[in-house]
């Protein structure tokens, strides 16, 4: 025993002499026991012990220790099996996509909830063993199989499963969702897939992606979009296929962003769009490339000419009028076009010769379309040298001053003197404004340049006679901005020259482009002092209106009613009723380009306040008007009648 109880071969919980009594007690009640025992060595015997009639016992002892480990084994690892089924049903059931997996059979093993709500999939088609061709029927009759059908789909995930391959794939809908499938092969035939509902993304990436090739305020295709799908053209125009460029700019549109707001404007340029929309063709794209500007690009083309039928339908439907807020609108369009492969082969080059083109269509008065031609290319040459040279002349100081005395007729003195710009061309000589200011225009340089101008003559008139004032002539890009008035009340301080002493020449043209930024602006110059004359009256877009809506101090008559005026009867007519109307409204009327006494003495016989031409004196530089000046008011003493000093003037 004392053995026994060194190896620890007696029950746990029992001593040496406990032990020794239970087994006495065991075998005075002759009784049979069978147990396991577990002994302090961690051993586990198995006892049947049966008692001998004479007395005494016999007892069979097994030593089962391995036996229940192995119990013990298997009950830990189904109860860690349980969890962790526990916990892959929870995994499963809880991820954000669809998990469907299916046997080599094509039997359903599993499904989470998300499957079974994608597919609206009642109860009985989510157990265990439900075909999947049963459920590709139920999918099929709630349109949640791709356009091509449920069998379509079932024999792609067959070759699929056929051939060991993974897929990745976003299928539409029939019912319009969207949804990404995750396909995986399994070895054993089977294959496990994952499915998300990704319509909502799906869209907001479409819309992000068409805001990107599309004009916000029209939903035109945009630059970016043209200029892609004129790319792809290319390919075809290198075969030898016409396609069209055609250049679009709306005229006139200016006037209405001014005279009706921007509101009214981005109303315009949506129905515009509309329009281009209507008049085009399935082969044909029209886009929007900013501001007022628009493209089409129409092909293939049986002939180069077709490109006018597009020109011809899109003019027709913008010339209908049409009504933004209310207000009655006519917008025509001027458009230019190129041709591929006869006009370039290239999108870089077709769209600048269909831009070239837009500029020949508004430069012969809007309203129309024009062909590029190649003599275009020189033009534009030419005009961008002069761009060119403008600049290095503003540089380099190339630029002087004329001035035209204007004649007061009562008191036969010089009343005034028109600034007038000359350019001193290295290579061309003297160059007169009509052959630079259009570019001048164009390219913003007139701001400076006016600038200068306003500054020199200002400084000029100072040294004259008080009674005498100076004309500067202004553009219509001088008023675009808003720094016209500070820049005249700058130039007068810095000068030093009264405002009364500055006149400011403006034509029709720009009221008719601008008028209420310019009624705004003319009279503000007003309240400073500054005189304002209408110069060329009635060769612009006359408009009595515009002498209603400002009080003027001057109207210049233009040279072209003076010209003929003793042999027209019309000029004639034409003379005496402006001179006529000037005098009921208390403005002076100024005749330009008088060179010989007749006429002379006809616009006086009218009443004319004030003449201008070579008859008194051609344009002189400063140092000769101030000769003039001084001689004229020497002369208006005796007030002995018109006489011609030009030959005094040196």
């Amino acid at each position: 025993m004392e053995y026994r109880v060194s190896k620890g071969l007696i029950p746990q919980g029992e001593t040496a002499k406990s032990h020794v009594a239970n087994r006495m007690a065991l075998a005075e009640s002759q009784s049979s026991e069978q147990k396991f025992t577990e002994f302090e060595n961690g051993r586990f015997i198995y006892v049947i012990k049966n008692p001998m009639p004479g007395g005494g016992w016999i007892g069979i002892v097994h030593d089962v220790t391995e036996e229940k480990l192995n119990e013990e084994l298997v009950r830990q690892r189904s109860r860690d099996l349980k969890l962790q089924n526990l916990r892959f049903e929870a995994a499963v059931d809880n991820m954000a996509q669809g998990l469907a997996m299916f046997d080599a059979e094509k039997k359903l093993v599993i499904c989470n909830s998300h499957y079974a709500r994608l597919y609206d999939l009642p109860e009985e088609l989510t157990k265990p063993g439900t075909s999947f061709s049963d459920i590709m029927d139920h999918r099929a009759s709630i349109g949640m199989v791709p356009a091509a059908g449920g069998k379509w789909l079932s024999k792609r995930v067959g070759q699929l499963v056929d051939d060991s391959q993974s897929d990745h794939n976003v299928c539409e809908m029939q019912n319009n969702r969207f949804i990404s499938i995750v396909h995986q092969s399994i070895e054993d035939g089977g294959w496990v897939s994952t499915h998300e509902d990704i319509t909502e993304r799906h869209l907001n990436e479409a819309h992000v992606q068409h805001l990107a090739r599309h004009d916000s305020l029209t939903d035109l295709p945009n630059r970016s979009y043209f200029g892609e799908e004129l790319k792809r053209a290319e390919v075809r125009i290198g075969r030898g296929e016409f396609w069209a460029v055609l250049c679009l700019d709306l005229d006139r549109f200016k006037e209405v962003n001014d005279t009706l707001g921007h509101g009214v404007g981005d109303g315009v340029l949506k129905q515009v769009a509309k329009r281009l929309s209507i008049a085009t063709r399935g082969d044909e794209m029209v886009a929007r490339m900013g501001g007022d500007e628009f493209m089409i690009l129409a092909g293939p083309l049986h002939h180069p000419r077709e490109a006018a039928l597009v020109a011809q339908r899109v003019q027709k439907e913008l010339d209908r009028p049409m009504e933004v807020e209310g207000h009655p609108i006519n917008m025509a369009t001027s458009i230019g076009i190129a041709v591929g492969p006869v006009d370039g082969m290239d999108s870089v080059t077709l769209l600048r010769n269909a831009d070239l083109a837009l500029y020949k269509a508004k430069s012969e008065g809007g309203s129309g379309y024009c062909f590029f031609e190649p003599e275009m290319d020189a033009s534009a040459r030419r005009r961008r040298k002069l761009e060119r040279e403008l600049r290095e002349a503003h540089r380099d100081n190339q630029f002087s001053l004329l001035y035209q005395p204007m004649l007061e007729l009562e008191s036969n003195r010089v009343s005034c003197c028109e600034a007038l710009l000359r350019w001193n061309h290295p290579e061309r000589g003297l160059l007169a404004p009509e052959e630079f200011m259009a570019t001048a225009e164009d390219t913003g340089l007139i701001v400076p340049m006016g600038e200068w101008v306003l500054r020199k003559a200002c400084l000029a008139a100072i040294d004259w006679p008080r009674n005498v004032r100076v004309a500067v002539n202004l553009s219509s890009v001088q008023f675009c901005g808003k720094k016209l008035v500070e820049t005249v009340r700058g130039t007068l301080k810095a000068t030093g020259l009264e405002p009364n002493r500055l006149e400011l020449e403006i034509t029709e043209s720009l009221l008719h482009a601008n008028t209420i930024n310019t009624l705004q602006s003319l009279k503000e110059l007003r309240s400073m002092g500054v005189r304002i004359s209408l110069d060329d009256f009635g060769t612009g877009h006359s408009s009595l209106n515009y002498l209603r809506q400002f009080s003027f101090d001057k109207i210049k008559i233009d040279a072209s009613f003076v010209a003929e005026l003793e042999n027209s009867p019309e000029d004639m007519e034409i003379v005496r009723a402006v001179i006529g109307l000037a005098h009921r409204l208390g403005i002076v009327a100024n005749v330009e380009g008088v060179e010989t006494e007749t006429q002379l003495d006809i616009v006086r016989e009218q009443g004319c306040h004030e003449v201008q031409g070579f008859l008194f004196s051609v344009p002189l530089p400063e140092n000769s008007i101030k000769e003039l000046l001084s001689v004229t008011e020497t002369m208006a003493a005796s007030a002995a009648g018109f006489t011609n000093i030009q030959g005094n003037t040196g």
